[in-house]
């Protein structure tokens, strides 16, 4: 009877260990877990309404199927997914492990097994075993929740290597998208260059056949046009690799290409030339940085925690019998539970050695920071400069066409009073269309370089950032 009791009393107990304590261990650890974040919409990482800002309606119906398509964002999504489940897997490693290890098999030992003085003779016998086995290191130290931990940052990283996926190809893809619009206009101020050229080639022939000029002259001409053609021939091959280019971003390489004239193009003004140089904050490889230093911060204390000892809680509960028949009775059941402490008393130095390393590697993170900072707020400023640059030379190619196409009016009416030949009314027509190009270029120019200041100061609105009180320097960090 008083063993009855006490096996009461052990079953009780496991009973406690394998179906109340996982409870509050579950809770107790999500009790230590930072709330989850809030599901991000992954719309918000285009940054639609900053785009929207360049006035042209197709420019960000593309970057919306962009979204929709891009292998690369997609394969960015994943590896997120894949981070929240290493997560969960390590979340996992911190409760309690509880399996069915059940067996049934034949048991025929020899007559050679002795007791003492006792000899027992061969026999056989079944054994049907149906135990549940739990086993739960105590997370004393902490150590497997700062594992957890450190894989959370690990998460957090690759959650900002997506978003810096989002700002790259968008931004690449608007870049090409204007280079493409830059190139048709060139072309067809190459064709009319061309056209123009070889007009004043014939002319500057009959010049010569005249006697009005020297063979050099002619020479001079057929080899401009020459260039000309051959430049012409170059923005028909940048055009084809431009279009092939916006296709694998679209993931389409049958896509009927659209796109905005260089004239309707909006130009934006009165952006900011100096920004603060706390940006750099909104940039995916500052949070990057910042991530890793607490990631590797994390495996620090976990390499510290490693020459502690471990305690794990461990037991058994179930059935044991060697008839069927009996399997469920109460002489048949199974139970043993037990704490066991493990603690390595020699490992080769390794221990050492990998707090060491995670040491090392925590400086190097550190180090990375600094420089990752120091960077950034270099991109900024080179950018500023570019998008000052560029404005100012688009400005200026403005008003030299003007000057240039005054200056063709002027000639053409010259012509008609007989002041002026045809062939002057060409050279003042190729020239003003040569500065064309020279504006067009610059005014797609300037747009690309606004992109690029958006993608250096993280993929944030232009107009919502603070300027900055004086410019800001690389060595004033």
């Amino acid at each position: 009877m008083e063993e009855k009791f006490y096996m009461k009393k052990i079953l009780a107990a496991l009973i406690t260990l394998f179906i109340v304590m996982p409870v509050f261990i579950t809770g107790a650890a999500y009790a230590k877990t930072k709330k989850q974040p809030e599901k991000i919409d992954k719309t918000e990482y285009l940054n639609l309404s900053w785009w929207e800002k360049y006035n042209d309606p197709i420019l960000t119906g593309y970057i919306q199927e962009l979204y929709e398509k891009n292998h690369d964002l997609k394969i960015a999504a994943l590896k997120v997914k894949e981070g929240e489940k290493l997560v969960r897997i390590s979340f996992a490693n911190e409760l309690p492990q509880i399996s069915f290890d059940g067996s049934f098999g034949r048991v025929m030992p020899s007559s050679n097994q002795q007791l003492g003085k006792l000899i027992v003779p061969s026999f056989s016998q079944y054994q049907f075993q149906m135990p549940l086995t739990a086993s739960y290191e105590i997370d004393i130290w902490g150590e497997n929740r700062l594992r957890t931990k450190s894989i959370a940052q690990q998460l957090e990283i690759i959650k900002q290597e997506e978003r810096a996926s989002y700002i790259a190809l968008t931004s690449a893809f608007a870049s090409v998208y204007f280079n493409l619009i830059k190139t048709d206009k060139l072309l067809d101020i190459q064709k009319d260059i061309v056209a123009s050229q070889e007009e004043i080639t014939k002319k500057t022939q009959k010049k010569f056949e005249n006697g009005l000029c020297s063979v050099n002259e002619v020479i001079n001409e057929e080899k401009f046009l020459t260039s000309q053609k051959e430049a012409l021939n170059n923005l028909e091959h940048t055009k084809t690799v431009l279009e092939n280019q916006l296709r694998v971003y679209l993931s389409d390489n049958n896509k009927e290409l659209s796109r905005t004239d260089a004239e309707d193009i909006f130009v934006l003004k009165e952006l900011p030339v100096r920004i603060d140089s706390s940006v750099v904050e909104m940039r995916p490889d500052y949070a990057e940085s910042e991530a890793n230093i607490k990631r590797i911060g994390y495996d620090v204390r976990v390499a510290k925690k490693e020459f502690l000892p471990k305690f794990i809680i461990y037991g058994q509960i179930g059935f044991n019998a060697y008839q069927w028949s009996k399997m469920f009775n109460s002489y048949s059941q199974l139970a043993n539970a037990g704490i066991m402490p493990s603690f390595d008393l020699f490992s080769g130095g390794r221990k050492i050695a990998v707090l060491k390393l995670k040491k090392y590697q925590y400086e190097e993170a550190m180090h990375d920071y600094q420089k990752t900072i120091l960077s950034g707020i270099q991109e900024v400023n080179d950018s500023c400069a570019q998008v000052k640059t560029d404005l100012k030379n688009y400005e200026q190619s403005v008003n030299r066409l003007s000057l240039e196409n005054r200056k063709y009016l002027l000639m053409q009416h010259k012509n008609k009073i007989g002041a002026a030949s045809d062939l002057d009314v060409l050279y003042n027509k190729e020239q003003a269309l040569m500065t064309k190009r020279e504006e067009v270029s610059n005014k797609i120019n300037y747009l690309i370089a606004t992109i690029g200041l958006y993608k250096a100061v993280g993929g944030q609105d232009l107009y919502k950032l603070e300027p900055a009180q004086k410019e800001v320097k690389s060595e004033d960090i």
